[in-house]
């Protein structure tokens, strides 16, 4: 009997979700803008800023800014992630050839670029899912309003934050969080 007590709490807490483990971003794989599975799992330790970015769009300038911002604070304890996508009003209507292209020449950009993705919707991406729903995440939720949401993951692959479309890449809450300055 006692064993049978055992097992009914056991499933219980396993279909209440007590028992699973939060999901953290290193339990994503993605593809590269050049088609490559890049896995999350090598950025532990990092800071990481997830930005969805757009080339037809009234911020797409913050790609210069993301990579002064890469350039500045870039390497060993922070990175930059950018997920092209096409969900507000058809402002990445590019393939990954030529968004990559477009970065590359008009704003040089070095810091990694990933496969073009859904951040919204009914096809929204696993990872994008993860960053936005608080069930998923454990943290916040944050729906991407448009292009160039500023997502920050600790060096534990835990969201702790967005940020704003219109809200810089070098503004003080993720300049100060690069910098743990509170």
């Amino acid at each position: 009997m006692k064993n049978l007590i055992i097992i009914v709490i056991s499933i219980l807490l396993l279909n209440t979700g007590f028992a699973q483990t939060k999901k953290t971003l290193y339990d994503f794989k993605v593809t590269t803008i050049d088609g490559k599975t890049y896995d999350m799992s090598q950025l532990k330790g990092k800071k990481v800023l997830i930005v969805n970015t757009a080339s037809k769009c009234g911020h797409t300038p913050q790609y210069k800014d993301l990579e002064e911002l890469y350039k500045t604070y870039g390497g060993p304890r922070f990175e930059i992630i950018g997920f092209p996508a096409n969900n507000f009003l058809k402002q990445e209507p590019g393939t990954n050839k030529e968004i990559s292209e477009f970065c590359t020449s008009n704003y040089g950009v070095t810091f990694q670029m990933m496969s073009k993705i859904s951040v919204k919707g009914d096809d929204i991406d696993p990872l994008y899912k993860w960053l936005t729903e608080i069930s998923e995440n454990g943290v916040i939720d944050a729906k991407v309003t448009w292009n160039f949401q500023k997502f920050m993951i600790d060096e534990n692959g835990n969201v702790v934050g967005s940020v704003s479309p219109k809200e810089n890449p070098k503004c003080d809450k993720i300049v100060n969080w690069i910098k743990n300055v509170k």
